[in-house]
């Protein structure tokens, strides 16, 4: 029996269910846009373009460092089972303040403002993906936990450019409320 590779880059330091989650993401998203397409929604669904577009990633995707406006789009929703209509099938949100920074280990993202507040280094993938791996601060907390402190507050994200100044973090799976979650990205200025 030939020995199992070492995991490197952020496979290395994400947990199995996080790979899990990654490993799954085109089920993510099939699933989130037919339950958006099939459930009711808050806000308007038609007008996000590329943002909701599963094969939108371009080439080029490492954000320079900055300020951004970043707004969260919810699709699918976890309460939703075969044969019950339930739940929301989407939700966008308004915009809030976010932040890369450059660190001594790489790109982070952060975002600043808003009731679920997630942040994490991103890691490079390949020319078209990066993988955050980060945690979710809630309400009024002040401070965000590490990656792999708790598992109900970790966060992998995969960052896609899709457009000349716009990205966005998908989150399949997330830990509560929707099939997958959107923070569309565009700089502040």
């Amino acid at each position: 029996m030939a020995p199992t590779p070492a995991l490197s880059g952020w496979r290395a330091q994400a947990s199995a269910a996080d790979r899990g989650r990654h490993d799954r993401l085109a089920e993510a998203w099939t699933r989130a846009l037919e339950q958006s397409r099939r459930l009711p929604g808050s806000g308007d669904l038609t007008r996000l373009g590329e943002l909701i577009a599963q094969d939108a990633a371009r080439p080029g995707v490492s954000p320079p460092p900055g300020a951004y406006r970043c707004r969260t789009v919810k699709l699918g929703s976890q309460s939703d089972v075969e044969g019950e209509e339930a739940g929301l099938g989407y939700v966008v949100y308004g915009w809030f303040a976010c932040r890369i920074e450059q660190s001594s280990d790489g790109l982070r993202f952060t975002k600043l403002t808003g009731s679920q507040r997630p942040s994490g280094r991103l890691f490079a993938d390949d020319d078209q993906r990066m993988v955050m791996l980060g945690a979710m601060a809630l309400g009024g907390e002040t401070t965000t936990l590490p990656y792999g402190q708790s598992a109900d507050r970790d966060v992998l994200a995969v960052l896609e450019r899709i457009g000349e100044r716009r990205w966005r973090l998908v989150t399949p799976w997330p830990q509560a409320e929707s099939t997958l979650d959107l923070i569309e990205l565009v700089p502040a200025t």
